[in-house]
């Protein structure tokens, strides 16, 4: 039977979600996958509505854009509000529970509560790394492409000198998507 995911990574402008579908993308091409990536943003470059989309099949990929996403993750409560509606029964939801405190059980849904951001502050130093803390939650608890793939393809994208901080990021993340 052939795997595909339908994944949604949204919040806002600035937490580098874009690049995060981008970086996701790429690992499902290192493990041999097909995948496609789009993106869409508000006007503003800051603090307006993000979102990537990465579809990963072992198939060919005949339309780009995800319908109800099997996997979503949510990194504003507006993005949550937005797209919790639109998953697949059964999906995967990952909440980052630092700046997503409303939550609606919804029957059938996994959903995982895990302090994203709070985590990149605290394991790396940096809330700007929480794209990265997210992708290795993401990882962690999906296993929708390895580490080894997730790690290779972050140190692709990440700039020069940023190593260390963003590696300490991944494997933070990996960590609490495993727990």
């Amino acid at each position: 039977m052939a795997k595909r995911w339908e994944i949604r990574l949204s919040g806002t402008g600035g937490q580098g979600l874009i690049l995060a579908g981008i970086i996701l993308a790429e690992a499902a091409i290192i493990d041999g996958f097909n995948a496609v990536q789009s993106q869409s943003y508000g006007p503003e470059a800051r603090g307006g509505a993000s979102k990537a989309e990465v579809i990963i099949s072992d198939e060919e990929i005949n339309y780009p854009k995800i319908g109800n996403a099997g996997i979503l993750l949510a990194m504003s409560q507006k993005a949550y509000d937005k797209y919790s509606p639109q998953v697949q029964e059964g999906a995967t939801v990952i909440i980052d529970s630092t700046l997503v405190k409303d939550i609606k059980e919804v029957e059938g849904q996994k959903i995982y509560r895990v302090p994203i951001t709070e985590t990149a502050k605290k394991e790396a130093g940096r809330e700007m790394t929480a794209n990265i803390v997210a992708l290795g939650v993401i990882v962690g608890i999906t296993g929708v492409v390895s580490e080894e793939a997730i790690k290779e393809a972050v140190l692709d994208r990440i700039p020069a000198g940023t190593e260390e901080m963003n590696i300490k990021a991944l494997s933070a993340g990996l960590k609490a998507g495993k727990s």
